[in-house]
């Protein structure tokens, strides 16, 4: 088949759901399959590039920074990707639109459908739902949600990344949607082995923005200070001073390490030398760290809401905390770090869960639904 996918993030512009949709393009140009996808530009990038075999065309669309895109920026990829879109619909001649966020690549790919007739498959990762992240997007969802229901409407089929995205979705759009979680090659990412580090290392990688709650990481780890730990923060964003203030006012400066915004790689080169993966998030779809982090071995401290859920079971992989427990996060990591076995015994679970996220069974269902909808 000759796919076109659409997404206004892609590695290594912006966060997990760019990376799912790297993984999943990577695997159906594995299984033989023309991809071709049509993402954001970003200074320093090839506007072209033939990756893992498939074609990246890249739309210049205002985009300055890699880890944030404001409302503006995202209806640029949407106006400035017409002319690209349907260009690239004329020569590649695709069977199906692979379209990541309903808002704003759903917005192109609905058009893009119109034009040429050619169906969309739509993927959700939250952020697009309304009510899913509405510290970011709560105000301007306000006078789009009407203008949405067309793109859900007339998808040919929408998959949600969590069942708690699902169910949000449900209460704003009367469609179908399938639980299709985010994936990761989980054989590729084993480690030869499961060793503790000393003292244990603590990661967190994401936006530095509300959403991702990293100031809770300095908050927590400070009341354990007299433990043995390490703490690296992957990423970057606008809360980053203000994390790093904090960690200068309590004086942690020489236990805790800021790597700024790394690609996939890099952060994997992380949780390799990692023990725990800890993510207070107010909200989250499935997050690709959190997946990427079972495959790695890594026990989860995570809040309980979204896709973490689906990720981390309570006392086996990691704990679950209510995000308004702060209480909850401490007692938690005091308890894994103070207790080798518990440790040890919660990463040896993480691995055996990831099977359920690997990327060959993902994108094997994605090229079921490809089929259907092309035969339709």
């Amino acid at each position: 088949m000759r796919i076109l996918v659409l997404n206004h993030e892609f590695p290594p512009i912006g966060g997990g759901g760019g990376r799912a949709a790297e993984d999943i393009c990577r695997g159906l140009a594995r299984r033989g399959h023309d991809v071709t996808v049509l993402t954001t530009y970003l200074k320093g990038l090839p506007p072209k590039e033939k990756k893992d075999g498939y074609q990246i065309v890249r739309i210049p669309s205002l985009r300055i920074q890699p880890f944030r895109a404001s409302f503006v920026v995202m209806a640029a990829y949407v106006f400035a990707g017409l002319w690209p879109g349907y260009r690239a619909i004329r020569l590649l001649r695709p069977d199906v639109i692979h379209v990541h966020f309903a808002v704003p690549a759903g917005v192109l790919a609905w058009a893009l459908s119109k034009l040429s007739g050619i169906p969309y498959v739509l993927t959700v990762h939250l952020g697009d739902v309304p009510g899913g992240v509405t510290e970011k997007t709560g105000e301007w969802f306000r006078w789009v949600y009407p203008f949405t229901r067309l793109i859900w409407r007339n998808a040919s089929h929408i998959a949600a990344v969590s069942e708690f995205t699902r169910s949000l979705a449900l209460e704003n759009y009367s469609v179908d949607i399938q639980v299709i979680p985010n994936g990761v090659d989980v054989a590729a990412l084993k480690p030869k082995r499961i060793c503790l580090n000393d003292p244990p290392r603590i990661i967190f990688a994401g936006r530095f923005m509300p959403q991702k709650n990293p100031l809770q990481v300095v908050h927590t780890l400070n009341e354990m200070r007299e433990l043995p730990w390490q703490c690296v923060m992957i990423g970057d964003g606008p809360l980053l001073e203000d994390v790093k203030q904090a960690v200068a006012e309590n004086g942690l400066q020489d236990r805790f390490q800021f790597t700024g915004w790394l690609g996939g790689t890099g952060v994997l080169d992380l949780f390799d030398k990692s023990d725990i993966l800890f993510m207070p998030s107010l909200s989250e779809g499935l997050p690709v760290v959190g997946v990427e982090a079972l495959a790695k071995g890594l026990a989860i401290i995570a809040s309980q809401v979204g896709g973490f859920v689906d990720i981390v079971a309570n006392r086996e992989n990691g704990f679950l905390i209510q995000p308004e427990d702060v209480a909850g996060f401490s007692i938690a990591l005091r308890e894994l770090l103070s207790d080798e076995d518990l440790l040890l015994s919660c990463r040896y679970a993480s691995l055996e869960k990831a099977q359920r996220f690997d990327i060959n069974h993902i994108v094997e269902q994605y090229e079921q639904i490809f089929q259907k909808v092309v035969e339709k």
